[in-house]
């Protein structure tokens, strides 16, 4: 049976990190429901998925950067005040009952964004004031720093709803938001001092793989659109099966 949960892991991982580069994220609460539902501890998950996260964000970030005008302004609104918190959140380690609840209602996010459910506007819905940044900043980062993701799920849709960025150059702000909110939570996470099972080491350079790829192809307009559908599905799935327990 164990031998049997590192074939799906090798599998199930890579491919995740492809879907979620190819629209400009790093994959974390994927990595993290995949790891979950097949029973490895929150210590152990959240820091595989933070350093998993880091570089495929990375990638996502190289491919997206020059694909459309950065919104700097924005990026440096979130970014100052998400890196503390997701840091701060990294620190607090949840228990493992109340851990699996929390990532499930947060896989709806990226099952709903999946799905073509959250709109994407056209034109600037709400004028952006000085304080939202801050206020998004510090409530992803937090987030993101106790469950280990880098808070694109969250922050992407809600940037797309509200009309502050084109899909092209939300992806790659998501992606730098990612990468550097995983890192953040990483070292916060990192105070437990809690080493990781050989078998999740060798998941990396696969795992990156998938991601560089989708990243690639993504941001030349491949795509994936039943892959997503079918993403959707499963998040949706594991979303309830981890809260219901």
């Amino acid at each position: 049976m164990e031998d049997l949960i590192y074939y799906a892991l090798f599998l199930l991982m890579p491919f995740a990190a492809f879907l979620y580069a190819s629209v400009g994220h790093g994959g974390a609460s994927s990595y993290l429901m995949i790891l979950a539902l097949l029973g490895f501890a929150p210590e152990e998950i959240r820091p595989t998925a933070l350093i998993l996260n880091m570089m495929v964000s990375m990638a996502s970030f190289i491919s997206y950067r020059k694909a459309g005008e950065f919104p700097t302004s924005l990026f440096w609104s979130l970014i100052i005040f998400s890196i503390p918190a997701a840091y701060l959140g990294g620190t607090i380690l949840l228990d493992a009952s109340i851990y699996k609840k929390v990532l499930g209602g947060l896989l709806l996010f990226p099952a709903l964004k999946f799905a073509g459910i959250f709109p994407v506007a056209d034109e600037k819905i709400i004028q952006r004031s000085w304080w939202m940044g801050p206020i998004l900043g510090i409530s992803i980062g937090l987030l993101s720093g106790m469950i280990g993701i880098g808070g694109g799920i969250i922050l992407t849709p809600i940037i797309l709803m509200l009309g502050w960025a084109g899909v092209k150059e939300t992806a790659a702000l998501s992606a730098l938001f990612i990468f550097l909110n995983s890192v953040s939570g990483f070292l916060g996470a990192s105070t437990y001092e809690i080493p990781l099972k050989e078998e999740l080491w060798i998941l990396v350079p696969l795992t990156v793989a998938g991601g560089i790829l989708g990243a690639y192809l993504g941001a030349k307009r491949f795509s994936v659109k039943s892959l997503k559908y079918l993403l959707a599905f499963v998040l949706l799935f594991a979303s309830v099966k981890l809260i219901l327990g």
